[in-house]
């Protein structure tokens, strides 16, 4: 694909060339299924690459739907997957289909692994996985799927708040990006299937270019 860049004023907007096109998204209990093209084409014969992100982490925050906003406003090629986010489904799914246990420990069991049909599957499909963690509570849950997806030497986003920093250290040590909010994984998702970013540097006028702030990287090449 080609790949066009613009400089001014030390700050580069890059963009690759291809389709504009409605994206289909999967997020909770509401699906639209994604056709299965890996690809789509314009009349230029351009490629523009559909990318799978799988959403994992906490479901007590409006997290998924900020991302799923940004990508149908940004009208990226992206389709968004998740686990289920009903807890109480996610809880009670295998018991409902095969029968109540006994024992929590089983009831917890066969439906972790049901489950587990689905977020592996997902996982596996992903081109990027995104494992959010918050305050609430300990998602042990999106710890897993975060050092599965690394073992499948997937591209991972994590979003947590700085105060949980030291503690993800060896999560974020297999992230590619780190982010604080959902906001920085819309804009991440832009820049990395369109080459586009943001108008504005996250800090303001306060971003000074890498060769003003720290001098060039190789001044004679």
């Amino acid at each position: 694909m080609a790949f066009f860049t613009a400089v001014a004023r030390g700050y580069r907007r890059s963009r690759f060339s291809g389709l504009t096109s409605p994206v289909n998204t999967v997020i909770g209990q509401t699906e639209k299924r994604y056709i299965g093209l890996r690809y789509q084409h314009n009349d230029s014969n351009t490629e523009r690459k559909i990318w799978n992100v799988y959403l994992s982490g906490e479901i007590h925050s409006d997290w998924r739907q900020v991302i799923k906003d940004g990508v149908a406003a940004k009208n990226l090629p992206v389709s968004l997957t998740s686990p289920n986010t009903n807890h109480a489904e996610s809880d009670d799914c295998a018991a409902i289909i095969l029968g109540m246990e006994e024992k929590r420990s089983n009831w917890d069991s066969i439906g972790a692994r049901m489950n587990s049909i689905r977020n592996k599957t997902l996982i596996e499909d992903a081109d990027i996985v995104v494992v959010k963690f918050g305050d609430k509570y300990r998602q042990w849950n999106a710890a897993f799927d975060a050092g599965y997806a690394s073992a499948l030497q997937k591209s991972i986003i994590t979003i947590h708040p700085p105060n949980l920093g030291h503690m993800l250290k060896e999560v974020n040590a297999s992230a590619q990006v780190v982010c604080e909010d959902a906001s920085q994984v819309v804009d991440t998702l832009v820049y990395v299937t369109e080459g586009i970013l943001p108008n504005e540097p996250r800090v303001g006028s306060k971003f000074i270019p890498i060769a003003d702030r720290l001098g060039e990287g190789n001044p004679k090449p």
